[in-house]
């Protein structure tokens, strides 16, 4: 063989081998760009949830740990290590903690108090006030608690709003105050007091060319809707 043939012949096996080692490094380059992933978060999943979404990236799940949380109910994941979104290798380890659910506490008794009342009741208690609803009965008096929920001894998470019913008394009627002005103090008075209308405040007054006992002044105006409670005013000529 000459010695053309075998240089021409070694210049390519050096090639062949240049190939090989460069085809090498960029396999070895890729496989391992290939065995990072990004880690996706798991807060307020279920720890099979969790292990369900890293089992196709070949992270492997590991439980650290039980905490109680506000937010979180028991059985959902709150602290995850590495944090979402960190590029780590297939195969290694994410840690969780699970919450183990709210505080409890014991719902207090309030039907029958009075709602300006409760509020440091329900602060003690470690509760907070909820829904406030209204309701016309003529069962209880005004501002009387008269439902909850939760109901009372039940136990709750900490922090938990409590809704109330409170009673509004009874319903009243409403009426339209009539016009007075220059009838009679005396018959318009016995007619208003016979019906349980609230005359409570009468003033006289000197008016010129009018004889006493006329009602000359009124309040309510006469036209406004009132209530049997609501305080009537007159002014009367003497």
């Amino acid at each position: 063989m000459s010695a053309k043939k075998i240089f021409n012949y070694a210049l390519l096996i050096l090639l062949f081998l240049n190939l090989f080692f460069i085809s090498a490094i960029l396999s070895f380059q890729f496989t391992l760009k290939g065995e990072m992933i990004t880690l996706p978060s798991l807060i307020g999943k279920t720890l099979e949830e969790a292990k369900t979404d890293l089992e196709k990236k070949k992270i492997h799940l590991v439980q650290s740990g039980v905490r109680l949380h506000q937010r979180y109910e028991r059985g959902k994941i709150i602290f995850q290590d590495p944090p979402a979104n960190s590029k780590v290798k297939i195969n290694t380890e994410a840690r969780v903690v699970l919450s183990a659910g709210k505080e409890k506490v014991v719902v207090p008794e309030l039907l029958g108090k009075n709602l300006q009342t409760i509020r440091p009741i329900l602060e003690e208690a470690g509760l907070r006030e909820g829904k406030i609803s209204h309701v016309h009965t003529p069962k209880y008096a005004a501002g009387k608690i008269i439902g909850q929920y939760p109901l009372t001894e039940e136990e709750v998470g900490r922090d938990t709003p409590v809704s109330l019913l409170v009673s509004q008394g009874q319903h009243e009627i409403r009426y339209l105050m009539p016009d007075l002005i220059g009838k009679k103090a005396t018959s318009s008075i016995t007619q208003l007091e016979g019906m349980d209308f609230n005359v409570s405040n009468i003033r006289y007054r000197y008016y010129r060319g009018l004889g006493s006992g006329i009602i000359i002044n009124q309040s309510p105006a006469p036209g406004s809707k009132i209530q049997k409670r609501n305080r009537i005013t007159l002014e009367v000529s003497k």
